[in-house]
């Protein structure tokens, strides 16, 4: 179904090792508005959603996601690459290093593993590109806070390419939800009811 060509989306080059960071940004990751979260959620949501056009953003963007989570981890393995006892220690990643040493483990910032609450599928329309909708604009506001607390420009360049990419989303997730309306009943423009659908029933 897809072909992975060898490189990152985007280029990753971090000249300085910097614990004290992949321990903030590795919430882009596994945290609950993370990359893993985002693709897990759009390539289930496709399955159920009636409008192959619709059905298609969601594979489109479900995969870039994919591309985005390998971005994340790169940033992550780059500023934590031949970390000290000490610089560890003094960072604040030993917590981290203690449990998963610099390996690359989906986690929020707080520490809270990765977990699947974080992936909304509710297999309605209506319900999952409005989860969409929230889910790119809150992945965004992540990366603006990243962005406040970091001034590495080799960290801050891939991660503004991110959050740009996170506002191409939710536009396309507009222009599905626009598409599923123009296809459904009047009646399901703010609840879904397949029984009013009849000219696209449910796959």
């Amino acid at each position: 179904m897809w072909i992975y060509e060898r490189k990152l989306q985007y280029p990753v080059k971090i000249r300085k090792p910097n614990p004290a960071l992949a321990k903030i940004i590795v919430s882009q990751l596994g945290g609950p508005d993370g990359e893993l979260g985002a693709a897990t959620r759009y390539l289930n949501q496709r399955y159920s959603m009636p409008y192959k056009e619709v059905a298609g953003i969601l594979t489109d963007v479900g995969t870039e996601e994919i591309s985005h989570q390998e971005m994340i981890g790169a940033i992550l393995h780059q500023l934590t690459r031949e970390m000290t006892p000490e610089e560890i220690r003094k960072s604040g990643f030993d917590a981290y290093f203690v449990d998963h040493t610099a390996g690359v483990y989906p986690a929020s910032a707080a520490g809270v593993p990765f977990d699947a609450k974080y992936v909304g599928v509710k297999g309605d329309v209506i319900a999952d590109l409005n989860e969409d909708l929230a889910a790119e604009q809150k992945a965004r506001v992540t990366y603006d806070n990243l962005l406040r607390l970091i001034d590495d420009p080799d960290v801050c360049d891939p991660l503004k390419f991110l959050r740009e990419r996170e506002l191409v989303h939710y536009q396309r997730f507009g222009d599905g939800l626009r598409i599923a309306q123009d296809n459904m009943d009047y009646r399901n423009f703010y609840g879904y009811n397949p029984a009013f659908d009849k000219k696209h029933p449910r796959r």
